[in-house]
Order: C-alpha cells, then sequence, then structure tokens
C-alpha cells in the first residue's frame, strides 16, 4: 500500500506523466520503484476511477501519458491514509508512511493507528521474550540473546515513542 500512497499523493500535486512520477517517488526504505510496479499500478488506479491519463503529443519526440489524480483517487488516498490495517501494522514503512501524513488525518483515526502498531510492537515483544528462554541451552545463546538484546531495545523505544505520538495525536 505504501506505494500507492506515495504515488497517489505525489499525483496531488498536479498532472505529471509516469516517468516524472517514478522521479518523484522517494522511498528512502527500498529500491527504487521499477516500471514495472509504476505502470501496472497506474493502469489499475485508471480502471478504478483513481486516475485519468491523457496522451500529450511532443514535437520530434514520443507522445506520453500524463496522469491526473480524480476526486475518487482523492478519496482513496485519504482512506489509505486514515487506517494501517492490522496485517500492516507490523510493517515499520506502511505505519511510517501514515504517521507522515497524520497532518492530514482525524485525531480519531491517528489514535486507531498507533493502537494498530502498539499492538503490533507489544507482539514482537512477547515474542522476542520468547526467543530469550532461558530454557533453551543452545551454542549460539550468547549471540542470539545480544542480538534479541538490541531489537528489545528498539521495540521498547519505539512503544516510548508511540506514547509521545498518542499525545500529540489528540490535537487537532
Amino acid at each position: 500500500m505504501v506505494i500507492e500512497i506515495f504515488m497517489l499523493s505525489i499525483l496531488r500535486s498536479g498532472p505529471m506523466h509516469g516517468y516524472e512520477l517514478k522521479r518523484r517517488v522517494q522511498r528512502p526504505s527500498s529500491v527504487p520503484l521499477s516500471n514495472n510496479s509504476l505502470y501496472p499500478a497506474l493502469r489499475r488506479f485508471e480502471a478504478a476511477g483513481l486516475v485519468t491519463s491523457a496522451v500529450e503529443e511532443q514535437q520530434g519526440k514520443p507522445d506520453r501519458t500524463v496522469y491526473s489524480l480524480t476526486d475518487a483517487g482523492r478519496r482513496h488516498l485519504t482512506e489509505l491514509l486514515s487506517t494501517l490495517p492490522l496485517e500492516l501494522a507490523n510493517d515499520e514503512e506502511e505505519f511510517l508512511v501514515r504517521v507522515s501524513f497524520f497532518g492530514e488525518i482525524a485525531p480519531a483515526n491517528r489514535r486507531a493507528i498507533l493502537a494498530a502498531r502498539l499492538a503490533a510492537v507489544d507482539a514482537a515483544i512477547a515474542q522476542v521474550g520468547d526467543l530469550l528462554d532461558p530454557s533453551s541451552a543452545s551454542v549460539s545463546r550468547e549471540w542470539r540473546a545480544l542480538t534479541m538484546g538490541k531489537v528489545l531495545e528498539r521495540l521498547h523505544d519505539e512503544r516510548a515513542w508511540i506514547s509521545e505520538l498518542e499525545q500529540k495525536a489528540l490535537q487537532p
């Protein structure tokens, strides 16, 4: 869903051709957007009425297709930003992209997104705790403990950050 959010949010700024859209989709946690992801997504968006396309003629160059966001596309983007399905709550990028748009999301939706992520973090903390069970003897136990200790530290840091966000999320 992150790619959809990025693409639709960029198209809010105005019509653009696929190459420009691809160039502007910046995903710090992943590889650049490929044509094999971009154009099928644009076709799906168009079939769903989220974008329209128009062929733009260029003198001395091949024609290019320009895509524009529709009102339905704006509504769909708002829906994507305002919810974090439980199956995606453990995906850090899915969570963070929504937080980055909290200025556009109603406080109740912000709280629901934070609650979903908090549940995922708590589940991860419990899972790591199980991995650190002292009754499991292993040659790798020392290294596992070091690694899982770092994972737990990060999870507890995120939990604290989510608590801070919860306070801020109450503000309109």
